[in-house]
């Protein structure tokens, strides 16, 4: 179904099948929202002239859903567990220009972060994961997820390419 890459003790990467067929259903039904400007959208974290997070309900955004389902079980072998976590998610688009600051997840009680890559342009920016002194840079794939602890602090260099890159960030935990 998909093929899981550890890159150390610390990281995943995971590319998905027939990720061309999932990305276009999520851009197709996001643009759509977009276009008509749909009060499911909501937007926080404005810094450096743009929102870094864009939410859409999945019960809105319906194409994500099989893309989360993979997510999930992906973040369960990762962190070697049956349980499956819940992810939360939102959309993240970086206009040519655009770069997303350094930060981490951990403000709650995530037990794993990651991104899936929709629209990867040429020199879109890299991730940037920083744990300690090792630092890894991954220059990502439209199709791939990224899976790393909530503690990494990690950000985006910036999209030097012309069109606009469009990624999902997760965050998994254990709901009751």
């Amino acid at each position: 179904m998909s093929k899981q890459q550890n890159l150390d003790i610390h990281y995943g990467l995971v590319q998905l099948a027939d990720s061309v067929r999932l990305n276009e259903a999520v851009r197709a039904q996001y643009r759509a929202l977009k276009q008509a400007n749909s009060a499911a959208i909501t937007h926080s974290h404005y810094f450096e002239g743009r929102y870094e997070n864009t939410y859409v309900p999945a019960s809105v955004l319906t194409g994500i859903q099989p893309v989360l389902d993979i997510a999930r079980r992906e973040a369960a072998a990762f962190l070697k567990t049956e349980v499956l976590p819940e992810p939360g998610f939102w959309l993240n688009e970086m206009a040519p220009g655009h770069v997303t600051l350094a930060h981490r997840h951990d403000e709650d009680d995530e037990l794993l972060s990651g991104v899936y890559y929709i629209d990867v342009p040429e020199n879109s920016g890299d991730l940037v994961l920083e744990q300690g002194c090792v630092t890894t840079r991954i220059r990502p794939q439209a199709g791939m997820l990224v899976l790393f602890p909530p503690d990494v602090l990690h950000h985006v260099t910036q999209n030097l390419g012309k069109e606009i890159r469009l990624s999902v960030g997760m965050n998994f935990g254990i709901r009751d």
